[in-house]
């Protein structure tokens, strides 16, 4: 084929040279993707029981959910937290990144990797010392409660996402700026905000994402009216197996994938 003598890079490296990598990217995505390509099918079935293939097609199972109101609260509570959770981190994090990559201070190299503890940290362990301290403040099964807990999860991913466009930013464009006369704060909103946006709404959406899949830490601190979405489908796989759960999954799915290749596209516009 033509195309395998190609170069891939600037380097001049040919496709023909790279095809043992594309392989064994083609196997990792498969093994990624493959059981999201069971989860869907399952979700159309009008058996009982999950079930795949399913011998029978049908919409019985999304009708469920969207027919149910504790279902419905519980998918309004998620998006409400991961929304909020989303407006939270993302400003939080793009300053502490900031701050630390413009800071000239000794402890700051000291600084990351606490900022990243609550991703090192068992997420298990983390859902206990929130627990405790929740019960302290009476924020258990709150909507604050959740918002902030999860925050606490996606702060670490918006400070990584970025630094790294910091990192890439050429910092004399906000000097420039700042010895033309404007402050600190006009230079970063006028001249680096526009320049590493992308890299913002990416983590915005990572934010979000990071609250909606959430689980573990919602089965600590969730429940009641503010029980999320993931908390509700734990438990109903625990006590039954349900195939609305598949339906749920999919729109879960559906939701993440759709956010994720907005951000894509509206990114490579904006370049």
């Amino acid at each position: 084929m033509s195309w395998l003598g190609r170069s891939a890079t600037e380097t001049q490296i040919p496709h023909r040279s790279r095809l043992w990598l594309y392989l064994i990217t083609g196997l990792v995505l498969a093994f990624l993707v493959l059981p999201t390509l069971v989860v869907i099918p399952m979700s159309f079935s009008a058996s009982q029981y999950l079930e795949f293939p399913p011998r029978e097609w049908s919409f019985r199972w999304y009708e469920s959910y969207f027919q149910s109101d504790k279902w419905m609260q519980a998918t309004a509570t998620s998006l409400k937290a991961a929304s909020l959770t989303a407006l939270l981190a993302t400003p939080l994090g793009t300053m502490a990144a900031y701050g630390l990559f413009q800071s000239r201070l000794r402890f700051t190299s000291l600084a990351m990797p606490l900022l990243l503890t609550p991703i090192i940290t068992p997420v298990v362990l983390v859902g206990i010392g929130v627990f405790y301290a929740y019960v302290r403040l009476k924020l258990v099964n709150t909507l604050v409660g959740i918002v902030l807990a999860h925050s606490m999860l996606a702060l670490p991913l918006v400070v990584l996402v970025v630094t790294s466009a910091l990192k890439s930013y050429d910092m004399n464009q906000e000097t420039a700026a700042r010895s033309l006369g404007a402050s600190r704060l006009r230079a970063f909103l006028l001249v680096t905000l526009p320049q590493i946006r992308f890299a913002i709404m990416t983590a915005a959406v990572l934010s979000f994402l990071t609250s909606f899949d959430e689980v573990v830490i919602a089965l600590f601190v969730s429940g009641g009216d503010n029980s999320t979405l993931t908390r509700n489908m734990f438990n109903a796989l625990r006590d039954q197996i349900d195939p609305t759960i598949a339906a749920i999954s999919t729109v879960m799915i559906l939701v993440s994938s759709l956010l994720l290749a907005l951000s894509q596209i509206l990114g490579r516009e904006r370049r």
